[in-house]
């Protein structure tokens, strides 16, 4: 992720919208961006497939914002370069006289970017908890607990499992760009696993190397044969199917799963894991579709079922199961951060988790998490994150229903005497 420009060029270009719109000639330009990386050949290719040049010049603008500090000034050299010297210089006037009003980048709430803080791929929308403090947990009842707790996986031990949080804010690469608004992330993590009877564990700001060290530390604590399940939660920036450690070296999802599976971590073996992960999985934002009248239906197929049991005499296990993963978002596309309020996906899972946990399954809530999710909309006037939309996801190889049980205090049953 290269992060965003300053907010004087996002004014200067907002300003001049309507203009470049019309004026500017992208042919040679788009070479002169690809050349210099503002563009990637999938944006080039994206912006060629419009038929009109005006729409053409639209994508172009929806895309720079998102581009990295350095976008403005190339975008200003190709214009130098292609022969479309008026629009550079009208565009680095405004830049340099202030005639430009600011932009406010904000929702609902109108916040506004801090000064000095760049616009984040991850920029965006509303409060938990309005600013009061820590969302509370709703507890089980007694009477849900003792009907609902012998079909599903076993959740009474005090600490109910080990939470590893992995957050990652500040990196060596400027381009990954500060991740504003992480801290209320980590914050509200802690409190929440807290609150369901987790010890927490939190590293911050690690290395990728440092990241994969920690994660295989933590497979191998021997707590968790005494543990009802685990919970690893990272937030960082990311790629398909990777995450950034703080040097810009990536930490292959897999090999994370991979570090928590039934072969390398026996004591967690037929326990719940579960992991979220809070980062992008691509670049593209996704601008959303009018919703059409009607509904399309469609059915499952079914599928045949083949017998697996004992081996030998033993219990064979897959190597990966029991684990559900929820991911901000979908493959190829960017998640969203408020830098006041944290991101999009962890407000409303904290919020979700908190209300409903006391009586719904993880998966459950996934869902949810997922219909919060598909609510909300950006607002970024003058960027491709204006009216942008965000979809969480979840995979799961889990085998029962997995409640949380807070507030459910049970205790151990006395040894039978032999």
């Amino acid at each position: 992720m290269l992060g965003g420009m300053k907010k004087c060029h996002i004014d200067a270009l907002t300003k001049m919208r309507v203009s470049l719109a019309k004026e500017l000639v992208p042919d040679e330009l788009l070479e002169h961006l690809l050349a210099d990386g503002v563009l990637t050949p999938i944006m080039k290719e994206k912006i060629e497939s419009n038929n009109r040049r005006f729409k053409q010049n639209t994508t172009l603008l929806d895309l720079l914002p998102s581009r990295g500090p350095n976008a403005f000034s190339y975008f200003c050299a190709a214009l130098q370069n292609t022969g479309q010297q008026h629009l550079a210089r009208q565009l680095e006037a405004l830049v340099k006289t202030g005639e430009s009003k600011e932009t406010q980048l904000s929702l609902s709430v109108q916040e506004t970017v801090p000064r000095g803080r760049p616009f984040s791929l991850e920029s965006c929308e509303m409060s938990i908890d309005d600013g009061d403090g820590p969302v509370s947990v709703s507890h089980t009842s007694v009477d849900f607990y003792l009907s609902h707790h012998k079909p599903a996986y076993k959740m009474s031990t005090i600490p109910r499992g080990l939470a590893l949080i992995i957050s990652n804010i500040q990196f060596s690469d400027p381009e990954l760009g500060h991740r504003y608004g992480g801290e209320v992330d980590e914050a509200s993590l802690k409190n929440l696993f807290a609150n369901f009877n987790y010890k927490v564990i939190f590293r911050s700001d690690l290395t990728a190397q440092k990241m994969m060290s920690e994660l295989v530390h933590f497979s191998s604590l021997p707590e968790h044969a005494h543990l009802d399940s685990a919970i690893i939660a990272v937030l960082s920036h990311g790629v398909d199917g990777a995450i950034y450690g703080t040097d810009s070296q990536l930490v292959k999802l897999q090999d994370i799963f991979v570090i928590l599976d039934n072969a390398h971590c026996p004591q967690l073996q037929n326990k719940p894991k579960m992991f979220f992960i809070q980062a992008c999985r691509g670049v593209e934002a996704d601008r959303g579709v009018d919703q059409r009248d009607g509904r399309d239906q469609a059915s499952s197929p079914s599928c045949e079922q083949s017998d697996a049991g004992k081996e030998n005499g033993k219990v064979r296990l897959p190597t990966q199961s029991d684990m559900i993963c929820a991911y901000a978002c979908l493959q190829g596309t960017v998640s969203l951060r408020n830098t006041k309020r944290g991101s999009w996906f962890i407000q409303d899972l904290t919020e979700v988790f908190s209300k409903h946990a006391k009586d719904t399954h993880v998966a459950d809530m996934l869902v949810k998490v997922n219909s919060y999710i598909k609510k909300r909309e950006g607002h970024a006037p003058g960027t491709e994150f204006d009216r942008c939309k965000e979809m969480s996801e979840y995979c799961s190889t889990l085998c029962k229903d997995l409640y949380l049980f807070p507030g459910i205090l049970v205790r151990p049953s006395p040894p039978t005497s032999t």
